[in-house]
Order: structure tokens, then C-alpha cells, then sequence
């Protein structure tokens, strides 16, 4: 969705942290996400592999020390899942309940993810990272440096 809005918005979402959308339409209108990739894990080891189509947008990123990854939570993409507004943190019900803008849950309306990640190389079409909150064969929306 992100990679749909234009920069005024952009600017209006991080400085006010309001959308204020010229016409209601934008903010009714449903967005296609492709996933440019997907984590994998194997033998503890964990790895994005980024479809080959988009390897030479990973040009230099072996010369940093961190990505931030963002992924789709698709194991819980369903719609009694992307309903639930309040949680207790961490599931713990000695935890107050909180919404879910204030918790990093796992349910969201919007189940996008991001963690920050410690590059252990980049090889190709596969970044090897330290770990990641995700399950193999989540998918992967976007690289951010």
C-alpha cells in the first residue's frame, strides 16, 4: 500500500499522523501488495530469498550491517483475526489490554511486519540475517536500508 501512496501523503502520515485524502475514494480503495520474496529457514539459519526478478535492486546492500525487512503475518491473515482491534500484550492476560496500534500483535488490520535485521551476507538473490519474527515461507513485501 505504501508503495501506492504519493509522497504528500507519505509526509502527512509521519509528521501528523493523519491521512487527510484529497477525495474519500483514495481511502476506500483496496491495494494489491506483491511479495518480491520470502524467509526461509533451514538447519537455524535464516534467509530472505528475494525472487530473481529483483536481485539487482540488492546491489550494495552487502555493505551495510542491518535491512529492515517487510513481511506479510499471512498465517493470521484472516478476517476474524484482522478484526481484532484490543489485546493483552504478549498475550499475557496480567498484561492490560491495549489496541493493537499500541502492541506490536501479531493482528492488525493490515497485517504488514517489520524487524530489523542483522545482515549475515548477501549472495545473490539470498540475504542470510541473524533471525526474524516470522515463519519460513512468510512473505516478503519490501527491503529498507
Amino acid at each position: 500500500m505504501i508503495a501506492k501512496i504519493s509522497l504528500i501523503y507519505l509526509f502527512i502520515i509521519f509528521s501528523v499522523g493523519v491521512l487527510v485524502a484529497q477525495d474519500q475514494e483514495k481511502l476506500d480503495q483496496t491495494y494489491t501488495l506483491y511479495a518480491i520474496g520470502k524467509v526461509v529457514k533451514n538447519d537455524g539459519r535464516t534467509f530472505i530469498v528475494i525472487d530473481e526478478k529483483y536481485q539487482d535492486g540488492l546491489l550494495g546492500l552487502e555493505n551495510y550491517k542491518e535491512v529492515t525487512v517487510v513481511y506479510w503475518f499471512d498465517l493470521n491473515d484472516t478476517p476474524e483475526k484482522r478484526s481484532i482491534l484490543q489485546v493483552h500484550p504478549r498475550g499475557n492476560v496480567e498484561n492490560p489490554i491495549r489496541g493493537v496500534f499500541a502492541t506490536h500483535a501479531p493482528v492488525h488490520p493490515n497485517l504488514i511486519a517489520i524487524s530489523r535485521c542483522v545482515i549475515i551476507k548477501v549472495e545473490k538473490n539470498i540475504i542470510e540475517i541473524d533471525d526474524i519474527d516470522a515463519f519460513d515461507g512468510s512473505p516478503v513485501l519490501d527491503l529498507k536500508n
